[in-house]
């Protein structure tokens, strides 16, 4: 339940049972008010009922007992002796005596000779009475007058408390309602600027410049919120802007040093071949020694230029767009693999037609070298490696997959596999070193271009699958994500004609 409800309905029950407070006191009160008057007018009647039966006693002529004088409409009167009625009557609006049946002569014979007031039910022909027992010499006398009138009144004011707490209830919800929305308003300010906050991308240091509450008022709860929440916010973007600074200055680092490290591991090699070309005469373990030296040394110039690579990625840099055949690179890559592997099956699924897309031929080809070979590197000899193309399940563009049946990729390892350095040597075989940069470098490309790389393993299922889009473009100004990357025009020819049939290639020999 939200705050603001659970608001409205406390005010209303606060309402309500105000309301209702009042209204039983009301009630209650107006019920003991009436019945202490007719208590008094009892008290009344009893004494006026007992000079009349003194007179009768006294042996005063004209003396009718059932119609004790000055006695009001509606007075019961009864007179018992050595417990049996002598004469029992109730006066109607006209002052004239009506008898009343035994069942009520025999309720009010048992009535406390005590002069103290009671209420006694008689029946449904006259109802509840209020009645007073008194001795007068060898007789009982009992003077009862009506309830009626107090049950109508109690009754009457009922209604009327009914009536008033509903209104009170339609009027509190109502007031409540606007109250409550009104003095919510701030607060729901608060939690869509967190909202808002929580959705943003925050990869730059200036995202949250222009988020702030606007209610910042010191002497209220709300606006203490919304100032603490403004002072969170700076604090959050300060530490994004030095995040930023550091990862700057790494970036800037790894630049310089990858492209400082070039000159002097290029020389490195050159001296080692040269040692090794001209070394007839030296001994075959310093030839050897040579021959790693020139090994390692090539190695360590392509981690240097996978580094430098990143770095400019990073920068925005190195993507030239251009309308780029896909369909060639794939063969291309594929075929390459088979040279360099001939113990691995590969095949390629394409459709007949080029696909033409917007792009960095080298970086897409350097895209698809990587997948591929880290599909050979890390599955043993027999494994079957599909490369295809196919229209984007995801929206305009092209889908790349490379898809290997070897022994898959350890689950709790997936959502790394992409970092800088990252590797699975444990569960997946090694036959060649590897520099953990090869799928950071394929996911830094195809985010320049605007795409997305995603990967399902199974045992006995591998697949990766690059998404392309039709105008990588737009897809980077779009995408926050995404580095800017050099400017690059949209693609006026799109992608290939899919309606052609597609055809499976295989460069398999």
């Amino acid at each position: 339940m939200t705050l603001r409800r659970r608001l409205v309905l406390s005010i209303v029950a606060l309402v309500v049972a105000v309301s209702a407070v009042i209204g039983a006191g009301s009630i209650i009160a107006l019920s003991s008010i009436q019945t202490g008057a007719i208590d008094k007018q009892i008290t009344s009647a009893t004494h006026r009922a007992q000079r009349y039966l003194q007179q009768n006693q006294s042996g005063q002529p004209g003396i009718d007992l059932s119609r004790p004088s000055g006695q009001s409409a509606g007075t019961l009167t009864a007179y018992f002796v050595d417990g049996q009625v002598v004469v029992a009557s109730v006066l109607d609006e006209y002052g004239r005596p009506g008898a009343i049946t035994q069942s009520s002569a025999d309720a009010l014979d048992k009535v406390h000779v005590d002069g103290d007031p009671q209420t006694v039910d008689l029946g449904s022909g006259i109802g509840r009475y209020r009645v007073s027992a008194v001795n007068v010499g060898p007789a009982v006398l009992v003077v009862g007058l009506p309830m009626a009138p107090v049950y109508s009144s109690v009754w009457s004011l009922f209604w009327v408390v009914v009536i008033v707490v509903g209104a009170a209830l339609l009027a509190a919800s109502i007031v409540a309602a606007v109250v409550v929305r009104r003095s919510l308003r701030p607060l729901e300010r608060v939690a869509e600027t967190a909202s808002t906050v929580a959705r943003m991308p925050l990869d730059r240091s200036d995202a949250l410049d222009d988020v702030r509450v606007p209610d910042t008022d010191p002497r209220t709860e709300v606006g203490r919120v919304g100032s603490a929440f403004n002072r969170m916010l700076g604090h959050i973007g300060s530490a994004m802007q030095a995040r930023e600074r550091s990862e700057q200055k790494v970036r800037q680092f790894v630049a310089d040093a990858s492209h400082e490290l070039r000159t002097p591991l290029a020389s490195v090699r050159g001296y080692a071949e040269l040692t090794r070309r001209m070394g007839g005469d030296l001994p075959k373990d310093v030839v050897y020694a040579m021959s790693r030296i020139e090994s390692e040394s090539i190695r360590m110039t392509s981690m240097v230029e996978d580094l430098l690579l990143l770095a400019r990625l990073d920068e925005g840099r190195e993507i030239q767009f251009a309308d780029v055949d896909l369909t060639g690179l794939v063969l291309d890559a594929v075929n390459d693999a088979h040279a360099a592997s001939p113990d691995h099956v590969t095949e390629v699924d394409v459709p007949s037609s080029p696909v033409v897309v917007v792009g960095d031929a080298a970086r897409l080809h350097q895209v698809i070298v990587n997948l591929v070979t880290n599909a050979r590197t890390h599955t043993p000899e027999g494994t079957r490696i599909t490369v295809g193309l196919a229209p984007s399940q995801s929206g305009p563009g092209v889908d790349l997959t490379v898809r290997d049946t070897g022994q898959g990729i350890d689950p709790e390892f997936l959502p790394k596999l992409f970092e800088r350095f990252a590797r699975a040597d444990s569960s997946r075989s090694r036959t060649v070193g590897s520099t953990g940069l090869g799928l950071a470098i394929v996911d830094a490309v195809v985010q320049a271009h605007g795409g997305s790389v995603e990967v399902t393993s199974e045992p006995g299922d591998t697949v990766f699958t690059v998404h392309l889009p039709i105008d990588p473009a737009a897809a980077v100004s779009a995408g926050p994500d995404v580095p800017a990357g050099s400017a690059g025009r949209a693609a006026s020819a799109g992608a290939a004609d899919w309606s052609a049939t597609p055809a499976a290639v295989d460069t398999t020999h």
